[in-house]
């Protein structure tokens, strides 16, 4: 498995709580599949169900989605899920941590590679620039 990917994977396991819960309360009461294709639609690629039913178990276990089972329109019953209070009050406080660590990812990133902070300061540590005047032809 090259960086890249690994990357990808680990970026997607941090943040894939959040944005389960934040589908289910958007789109809520809503089911497996469904979760599935906004995440995907997000660009946030296939999520599969050995990974999202856990994790949906573990909100509910949690007490930040609660389930009911709908008959089908055509075929078997679907399990939704549907956000409880504390899931909203969980989702706020997650969305405020998780702009600040985004934040902070940012700076240090755009700090290592010589670019502009978000707020537009150059790093304090980014090196000087060339001090070799430059002059256009004539």
């Amino acid at each position: 498995m090259t960086f890249d990917e690994r990357l990808d994977r680990e970026l997607l396991r941090g943040v894939l709580p959040l944005c389960v819960l934040a589908v289910v309360a958007t789109h809520g009461p809503t089911y497996g599949y469904a979760i599935t294709r906004s995440l995907a639609d997000a660009g946030l690629g296939t999520v599969k169900g050995g990974t999202l039913y856990p994790l949906l178990q573990r909100l509910e276990d949690d007490g930040l989605v609660t389930t009911s089972w709908h008959q089908g329109e055509r075929g078997p019953s679907r399990r939704y899920y549907a956000v409880t209070d504390q899931g909203r009050v969980a989702l706020a406080d997650a969305t405020s941590r998780w702009d600040a660590v985004t934040t902070a990812a940012t700076t240090l990133v755009a700090g290592a590679s010589g670019a502009p902070s978000p707020d537009g300061a150059i790093p304090a540590d980014a090196p000087p620039p060339d001090p070799t005047p430059t002059r256009t032809p004539r």
